[in-house]
């Protein structure tokens, strides 16, 4: 049977071989970017299990396979962060807020598949993809390189100690904020206050001020500030695995590429730290068993702890949507085939949307994975598939084995992958491309760096829009041959055009589009029709397209030209400026009908029966 339950089971062996492969390629990238991302090494395996299976099921592209990629994670550890810190450090009290942000990004890329959006993804300006990736390489490098020495702020009694002052100030404001809430605050008498206060413990302290010493050392920034602490408090037993695991990773590929050099690295390094009996730090406990659902996402909700993450969610939904349609692109190149791009989104989604209900990180397609399984012979989705349910098995056969697993080793496997990602390409390029790009993609790449993901794209977004609305905006008015009215020429069909009328008839020519970057030249020359002009005759088959600015600079030209008793003649209006004027009814209430016409000649002859000579000298031809 080649088809079962809509699945092409025609090349099983290739896609259980391809699967496996890269099942066993993304383990241990999956327990490494849940370890970055700040859930544990466990979250990440469950991403990869979901979303690898789901948006393999339900996608649009056969050889896909999804899971937590270094973009996703670098954006998810914004979210974790800063929704732990709302609640006072507590990863378990702040999971349901957590997972309900990835559960609306995966509901969100669901929703831009059902639009339709897919299509347009690839008109995200390829400098904001360029120094968004080299950020994201930046901030895993930098990151973990507290981890590879063997530095937990945290866990540096005197560095947490700085902290101990404001650690009490905030569990006392605690405390007043309680009382509040309870109505039970009264300015004269703080008994009830000093009374709670009495109950704070050595422990509460230390605790708060543990996170605020880990949100100290957080981001790029954090680390930096923290790393001369870190380089005189060096571990250099966790320094040498994870120094370790880097030389494996580069120097087993000289060898061969045929073993994944990463998984390689993971089984060699932990199993030295493992079997020597050393003293290392091992990775949070995997669970073992089922995944299973984390109910609190529906029972806990609290719109008012994820409302500030809703525009961070639709970052992660677009991030995730680029990232996987790219891979697409490179499946599709390799395979010859096409891939279906808002089926994909949709696919991409409901995995994320699973993946978050158990308590995964999000995803989106790998590109490397996507590789390794396309040459081990997967064909179609069940490739995907089998590696989701080859990450289960690994899970429910080794999990509490996985977790003797050295943080160092995952540390330096993380930096390996921060080197990768960065786009080398657009870095060299920095010499040969246009000034403007240039800056868009450092404002991108040091914004993102140093201070916020979501909102650094957003501005590179903005900034290079701006860019190119002006670059249009000059293209079209040079295009558009912006002129003196002296200077201007006539078109070919219009030499006929009779002489004696050359005074009474004005003549204006519209090439390229009509919006909001070139509507102050139209009104320009609109200004430098002669008085003596009684007719107007506005030529339009060159504009293809007009936007509502220059609809409305267009209106206010007509109704003055109106006003004053001219006519206004229009010549082959296009379908899309026909739409616009119709829609706001300057045809037919400002422009009859009757004085619409397909082409110059049908003109020519209502200029000849309507328009009368007054004036022997001839009249110059505005062009715009």
């Amino acid at each position: 049977m080649k088809k079962l339950f809509g699945l092409d089971f025609s090349h099983f062996k290739g896609d259980m071989f391809g699967g496996i492969t890269a099942g066993i390629v993304a383990l241990p990238l999956a327990l490494a970017f849940g370890v970055s991302s700040g859930l544990g090494p466990s979250a990440g395996l469950y991403g990869a299990i979901f979303v690898s299976f789901f948006a393999a099921l339900f996608g649009g592209t056969n050889t896909q396979i999804s899971g937590p990629t270094a973009p996703m994670t670098a954006v998810s550890m914004v979210v974790i962060a800063g929704i732990v810190a709302t609640f006072d450090g507590d990863v378990s009290k702040a999971l349901p807020a957590i997972l309900t942000v990835f559960l609306l990004a995966g509901l969100m890329q669901v929703g831009l598949g059902l639009i339709g959006l897919g299509k347009y993804i690839k008109y995200i300006p390829y400098p904001v993809v360029s120094g968004f990736m080299t950020a994201i390489g930046v901030i895993i490098l930098v990151t973990q390189i507290l981890p590879s020495v063997g530095y937990y702020p945290k866990e540096d009694v005197e560095f947490v100690s700085q902290f101990k002052p404001h650690a009490e100030e905030i569990i006392l404001d605690n405390i007043l904020r309680d009382e509040m809430e309870e109505g039970i605050l009264v300015l004269e008498d703080f008994k009830e206050t000093i009374k709670r206060a009495e109950h704070i413990t050595q422990e509460q302290i230390l605790q708060e001020s543990q996170t605020l010493a880990s949100s100290e050392a957080s981001g790029v920034i954090g680390a930096i500030k923290v790393l001369p602490r870190a380089l005189i408090n060096i571990n250099w037993l966790e320094l040498l695995l994870a120094f370790g695991t880097i030389f494996i990773i580069y120097g087993f590929k000289r060898i061969t590429t045929k073993v994944p050099s990463t998984l390689v690295a993971l089984l060699v390094m932990s199993g030295i730290a493992f079997g020597f009996g050393l003293n290392y730090r091992p990775i949070e406990e995997i669970p073992s068993g089922l995944p299973i659902p984390n109910f609190g996402i529906f029972s806990n909700f609290n719109f008012d702890s994820v409302s500030p993450y809703i525009f961070t969610a639709l970052t992660l939904a677009l991030l995730g949507a680029i990232d996987s349609l790219l891979t697409s692109v490179v499946a599709d190149n390799m395979t010859k085939t096409k891939h279906k791009p808002n089926k994909e989104l949709i696919g991409q989604g409901i995995g994320n949307s699973i993946g978050a209900i158990f308590g995964g990180i999000p995803g989106a397609g790998a590109t490397i994975r996507t590789v390794v399984n396309i040459n081990a012979g997967g064909k179609t989705r069940l490739s995907g598939m089998m590696a989701g349910v080859l990450l289960l098995v690994i899970l429910l056969a080794i999990g509490p084995i996985a977790s003797q697993i050295p943080a160092a080793v995952l540390a330096g496997i993380l930096i390996t992958v921060g080197i990768g990602v960065m786009d080398y390409k657009g870095l060299k390029a920095i010499p040969y491309m246009p000034r403007a790009e240039v800056t868009i993609m450092i404002v991108v790449l040091v914004l993102s760096s140093v201070w916020n993901l979501v909102y650094a794209v957003g501005i590179g977004l903005v900034i290079a829009s701006l860019m190119f609305m002006k670059k249009i905006g000059d293209l079209t008015a040079k295009r558009s041959d912006v002129k003196s009215l002296g200077k201007e020429k006539g078109w070919s069909d219009e030499i006929d055009f009779p002489k004696d009328l050359e005074e009474e008839v004005f003549i204006k020519h519209i090439k390229g589009p009509l919006f909001f970057g070139s509507t102050s030249d139209f009104q320009h020359l609109a200004k430098q029709i002669p008085s003596t002009a009684s007719t107007i005759i506005i030529r339009m088959g060159r504009m293809g397209y007009m936007d509502q600015s220059g609809l409305y600079a267009m209106e206010d030209v007509l109704v003055d030209l109106v006003k004053n008793g001219k006519k206004v003649l229009m010549v082959n209006i296009a379908e899309q400026p026909r739409y616009m004027l119709e829609r706001i009814d300057i045809i037919p209430d400002l422009i009859p009908t009757e004085h619409i016409f397909g082409n110059f000649n049908d003109c020519l002859v209502w200029i000849k029966e309507n328009v009368v000579n007054e004036f022997p000298v001839r009249n110059k031809k505005g062009v715009i």
